[in-house]
């Protein structure tokens, strides 16, 4: 099972290399544009959940801290569970890719920004919100500015 618990991560590691080290690669876009890239880790989740999915079931449909406490326990279990948080942290990080490229914000920025969503993607998510909400504003004097108005024509 401990292969299996690293596996999940690991089989992630391509993909967050190529969106740190070489965002403006034009295969990285490629590759990363395809959300099948999370399918590694999920497939790694469907090994080990499926033997145990009566257990994960009655976890998701009557949750309780203490059901959750005593099911990861079992290392099959955790080892779902976690494979499910690589999956939903390399899912978001594609995301957050994506539009920072669309929205041209530095690579030398969004670098820290995706190491943070690999490790505490609730923490770098919002920070990332707040860059994009940033680079949504035209600068003033910019070449989108002047051409939004219509009295300097």
């Amino acid at each position: 099972m401990s292969t299996l618990f690293d596996l999940s991560f690991f089989v992630t590691v391509p993909f967050w290399a190529l969106m740190v080290f070489a965002p403006t690669w034009r295969w990285t876009r490629t590759i990363i544009s395809s959300p099948w890239i999370v399918l590694v880790p999920l497939v790694v989740w469907a090994i080990v959940a499926v033997p145990v999915l009566g257990a994960m079931w009655s976890l998701v449909t009557s949750p309780s801290l203490a059901a959750i406490t005593e099911a990861t326990a079992d290392p099959a279990v955790l080892t779902a569970l976690w494979a499910q948080i690589i999956a939903w942290d390399l899912f978001l990080g594609r995301w957050v890719y994506l539009d920072s490229r669309e929205r041209d914000v530095h690579p030398l920025l969004m670098g820290p920004l995706l190491v943070g969503t690999i490790l505490l993607s609730p923490i770098a998510f919002p920070i990332y919100l707040l860059v994009r909400e940033i680079a949504r504003r035209p600068r003033v004097g910019s070449a989108a500015v002047a051409q939004k108005d219509p009295v300097g024509a």
